[in-house]
């Protein structure tokens, strides 16, 4: 069976008994009609479903597991429709092995007791009952899960509840932002900055809590790509960065072309390696081909940042991974880490050198010339950006002390005021605990210095992500 594996494949299944259906006439259809209206709602989301409908006997349940398999989806949404033996469930989960959602979701606010107490017979009555009755087997499903090892999460609410809708739109959102980790090509070119200890990173693990790809790439083919670029290229690009950037009177033209040729071979680069994110550093001291490349990638960088292609500088393997799950939200994800503390106007100063998400910036971007790029070699052209005021989340991919993963999120904001003019990425920031708690509260959690910061307010969102991964998330605020 072959299926397109670049959007997400969500499996839908409600839940009764077949024992019912004889006993209370248009129950089945009834419970039946719930199923449409949640797979009509879940579709809007643009996802591929494969709906079972409803699964009412263990020899149905044996069916349902292997079909889910077989169609290879991402997650499970189970419907709970009506009492349903947990014999008559746990074989499809089990089966599928892929994360599971209960939806406890009532057909409204409450029963119409006099309606339901008016019924002409008590039959009749049950029926109706049976109807609403979705709460009842969750408990028994929930022991069933956890005796079996299976992970399951819940959403309580109704059928047409905004507040239980838009917690399945955020485990819809996780998954999709799962499904793009698992099949993300993440490139690594050079090699660590030598001292910086808490960066060094277990690439093996990556890919085991993540999934994807990591393609290790030598920073001479980039070089070597350079020398391919044509003039007309070159000119091209050149004229892409005026419309992209604000270039400031005093960057040399030539540095320009040189920023532009860069861009050209980087794209090329990702081309070739369909690369969906990217980390790098390298200094190519005493080959001035290489340094050459690597002193002129930042206009490039930042325009692949912007594309959904991240770039993260110093070889930030697990910033690189957090800022491709912030775009993947659709939050952006600008690559930072600590400058300085604003204890007058209770602000933290966070930036970074290198690539910056220019979709999320306040203002056009300045593009600077530099005569130093600090604590690394030669000299160019740089960006000079602000995230944009409003509410922002930070993200830190942990590599903890017992060999695992954890998502460390903080939700603040961005606020105006004045920042470093030094070339870099510098914005103001603002948390709810305060400047001493906050620092104090992130730092305790032992994150490497840098962290992805994203536009808006997704820490639950983030939090259903490591839920999915079966990783720790901790938010800070």
């Amino acid at each position: 069976m072959n299926h397109d594996h670049s959007q997400l494949r969500i499996g839908l299944f409600s839940i009764g008994l077949d024992a019912y259906w004889p006993q209370f006439p248009g129950l089945k259809e009834t419970l039946l009609a719930y199923n449409q209206q949640i797979a009509g709602r879940i579709a809007r989301n643009g996802v591929d479903i494969v709906n079972l409908e409803l699964i009412d006997s263990p020899e149905k349940a044996l069916s349902a597991g292997h079909r889910f398999r077989e169609a290879d989806v991402d997650i499970i949404f189970l419907h709970v429709a009506t009492y349903a033996l947990s014999s008559t469930v746990l074989p499809v989960v089990r089966r599928a092995r892929v994360p599971v959602v209960i939806l406890n979701l009532s057909p409204g606010a409450a029963i119409d007791y006099a309606l339901f107490n008016g019924l002409p017979d008590r039959g009749k009555m049950t029926g109706e009952w049976l109807a609403w009755c979705q709460a009842c087997p969750v408990p028994e499903l929930a022991n069933v899960f956890q005796r079996s090892r299976i992970p399951f999460f819940q959403v309580t609410g109704m059928l047409q509840d905004d507040a239980a809708w838009s917690e399945i739109k955020a485990w819809i959102d996780a998954a999709k932002v799962a499904h793009i980790m698992e099949h993300n090509r993440l490139g690594v070119m050079g090699h660590y900055y030598g001292g910086m200890l808490d960066i060094y990173s277990d690439l093996t693990l990556q890919c085991a809590v993540f999934g994807g790809h990591i393609e290790i790439i030598e920073i001479d083919e980039l070089s070597a790509l350079r020398q391919e670029v044509t003039v007309a290229a070159i000119a091209e690009r050149v004229h892409e960065f005026q419309d992209a950037f604000d270039i400031q009177p005093d960057c040399p033209p030539a540095e320009l072309e040189r920023a532009a040729r860069t861009s050209v071979a980087l794209d090329e680069l990702v081309r070739r390696h369909n690369l969906g994110s990217m980390a790098y550093y390298y200094q190519g001291t005493g080959n001035p081909t290489n340094e050459d490349a690597i002193t002129s990638i930042i206009l490039g960088t930042s325009l692949l940042t912007s594309r959904g292609i991240p770039v993260a500088g110093e070889y930030e393997v697990k910033n690189a991974q957090a800022m491709k799950i912030m775009h993947a939200f659709g939050a952006g994800g600008s690559f930072s880490e600590f400058y300085a503390t604003d204890f007058a106007d209770g602000v933290v100063l966070m930036g970074h050198d290198g690539a910056g998400h220019l979709a999320i910036a306040e203002g056009r971007t300045k593009v600077r010339p530099l005569g130093v790029f600090h604590g690394k070699v030669g000299r160019g052209l740089s960006i000079e950006m602000s995230v944009r005021n409003g509410p922002v989340t930070l993200l830190s991919v942990v590599q903890t002390v017992d060999g695992k993963l954890k998502l460390l999120t903080a939700q603040g904001e961005s606020t105006p005021g004045p920042i470093l003019q030094i070339g870099n990425t510098n914005s103001r920031y603002r948390f709810p605990l305060g400047v001493r708690e906050f620092l104090n509260t992130w730092n305790s959690q032992a994150p490497a210095h840098h962290c992805a910061i994203g536009v808006g307010h997704i820490a639950p969102k983030l939090e259903k992500l490591a839920a999915l991964l079966g990783i720790e998330s901790v938010r800070v605020c």
